[in-house]
């Protein structure tokens, strides 16, 4: 799965990286993000989208967005927003079919911009088991797109032109990890590579064949990682000392991996 991410890049630098033509960041009713060195379920992040245009501007050309959505997707139908903190990752093997994901799938897919991820290996010290947290990161600095899909749920306890009508959410899609990331977790995101982007983000691009080709584990991205300090545990603990690689003595001896 992907529990935990790191979202630094400043909003002008996604703005640049990804081409956008409409920024519904600046000027909106959400502050902007800060840089987040240990994104967890429910935080508010950047997403990258191509929404169609809405009833009342039939008109309105597509155009890329970049905008503000909490992280857990809460479906349209959901009865309350509060179930949008479990549906923070979709598995690429059943996301076209789950009636959570399968909407959104065909017709609200948008890119998760990253710096890099978390995952946690079991490991055994001493007779006891614990879990060593691990940062997972682009070997050349760039960014992670992840592959997500995002939801509009309409608050009916608030009136039609109230700035908190629509709640924007989001998931991650995620896979089954490749090797080398597989002896740290079993699953891993997947990412959208730059010449796909377009592909990916079209609303008009709905085959479920066609989108699934698009995708690709992220370690097709080129990703080393690092152990870093169990500080990362607590969605308390954020800064960018929680990415550091931990010091060579504090590291576990190679032969205590699974």
């Amino acid at each position: 799965m992907c529990g935990r991410f790191v979202s630094a890049r400043k909003r002008l630098e996604l703005l640049e990286e990804f081409s956008i033509e409409r920024d519904r960041v600046a000027g909106g009713p959400d502050p902007e993000p800060g840089p987040d060195y240990n994104v967890a379920p429910t935080r508010r992040v950047y997403a990258v989208m191509e929404p169609r245009p809405r009833k009342e501007e039939p008109e309105e050309p597509t155009a890329r967005e970049l905008r503000v959505v909490r992280w857990g997707l809460v479906p349209f139908w959901a009865k309350e927003a509060s179930s949008g903190g479990k549906l923070i990752n979709a598995r690429a093997e059943t996301v076209a079919v789950k009636p959570a994901f399968r909407r959104a799938f065909t017709k609200r897919r948008c890119i998760i911009p990253a710096d890099g991820y978390y995952e946690w290996q079991a490991v055994t010290e001493d007779g006891k088991q614990r879990k060593q947290p691990y940062y997972i990161y682009p070997k050349d600095g760039g960014v992670l797109a992840f592959a997500g899909l995002y939801e509009l749920w309409r608050d009916q306890a608030l009136p039609d032109d109230h700035e908190n009508a629509w709640l924007w959410t989001a998931t991650i899609i995620t896979t089954q990890a490749t090797d080398d990331v597989g002896q740290i977790h079993d699953r891993m995101p997947m990412v959208i590579t730059r010449d796909h982007w377009a592909d990916w983000l079209n609303p008009d691009n709905s085959e479920p064949g066609q989108l699934q080709a698009t995708m690709l584990p992220a370690m097709a991205g080129g990703l080393t990682s690092h152990p870093v300090s169990t500080a990362v545990n607590s969605v308390r603990n954020n800064g960018p000392d929680l990415i550091v690689p931990l010091p060579a003595d504090q590291e576990r001896p190679p032969g205590e991996l699974f």
